[in-house]
């Protein structure tokens, strides 16, 4: 049993979360997967953009626009224009994702930089890089990005079916081939919020922890507080609300370059949905590297301060010398 007034968690670790898409590299992911098997990207975008009508002209009154594409996924698979398509390989194309500049060396000196400050240190503080992503987890887990990070939250497929009375029989159904058959979990605009509060509670290190478990402030793996998150557009600004509500840090990146790209953060700004934004270049010096740099090293001296507050009131202030 816990005693009232002692924390689950020491509160000693900074999150950094991060959009994948247009935000850790200028594209879509997904590219590699076209390129490997010779499909124009612009009709498989205009056909999946198309589904919401195409589906509602046949009576489907609710559709989820953000992960449509994963169905047109498995046609494509069970058409034969992605033929022996599995989660290995999608692993393996996630390897030939290009990154925007300084990533992702970026996120391991991010991490060093805290740790191998002695303050920091001795307060056991961490730097954790999460990414959470209506793209395909798979892709993200074989790129180069993976090694830094602690938990991806993305798509999922599976190649194995559980047909009817699986339970009994212990059957899978995989079909002549193994391919990718079934969508088994989902990230959207709106779950991604989902996501963040799993963070914030523990949920992804501690299976125990239920997401709708009521847990008080001081319970949570790690306060919104100690959190920045990374993203680059207007389909960010769920999570920019709840992290920015709770007193979190946003941030907002664009194409270096990008006129359209640079209006859309800038609005985002205006809009009081971040905090701040930068070019999407993560080099040493450069403006988005320092500022979150700057946050990191601001949110580790606030946890050194609370710290120390906490020590004195609850030991009292050391003794000292009394004057006449």
């Amino acid at each position: 049993m816990v005693r009232a007034g002692v924390p689950i968690f020491p509160h000693n670790v900074i999150a950094v979360i991060w959009d994948f898409d247009k935000t850790l590299i200028p594209g879509y992911m997904q590219k590699p997967l076209f390129d490997h098997f010779g499909i124009d990207p612009t009709t498989f975008w205009a056909e999946s953009d198309a589904l919401v009508d195409f589906y509602a002209e046949r009576g489907a009154v609710r559709t989820n626009r953000d992960t449509l594409y994963l169905n047109h996924i498995l046609t494509y698979v069970r058409h034969g224009l992605m033929p022996g398509l599995t989660n290995d390989l999608l692993s393996d194309l996630g390897g030939e994702i290009r990154f925007y500049a300084g990533m992702p060396e970026f996120l391991g000196l991010l991490e060093k930089a805290i740790e191998s400050y002695p303050t920091y240190a001795e307060n056991q503080i961490t730097v954790e890089h999460h990414i959470i992503s209506s793209g395909l987890r798979q892709m993200i887990l074989g790129s180069a990005v993976a090694p830094f990070v602690e938990d991806v939250w993305a798509c999922e497929f599976a190649e194995d079916v559980a047909p009817p009375g699986y339970l009994e029989s212990g059957r899978m159904f995989s079909g002549e081939s193994r391919e990718i058959r079934e969508i088994v979990y989902t990230i959207d605009n709106t779950t991604k919020t989902r996501a963040v509060f799993e963070i914030n509670k523990g949920v992804n290190r501690h299976p125990g922890i239920d997401v709708n478990s009521k847990m008080a402030s001081e319970d949570r793996r790690v306060p919104f507080r100690n959190m920045i998150y990374v993203a680059d557009g207007p389909s960010d600004v769920p999570v920019f609300s709840v992290v920015g509500q709770h007193g979190g840090r946003t941030y907002g990146v664009y194409r270096p370059g990008s006129p359209a790209e640079f209006e859309q953060v800038n609005r985002l700004l205006e809009q009081g949905r971040v905090q701040a934004y930068g070019p999407a270049d993560y080099t040493e010096g450069s403006q988005t590297a320092m500022w979150l740099t700057h946050t990191v090293e601001t949110i580790a001296d606030r946890i050194v301060a609370d710290r120390k507050r906490e020590l004195t009131d609850r030991l009292g202030p050391p003794p000292g010398h009394v004057s006449d």
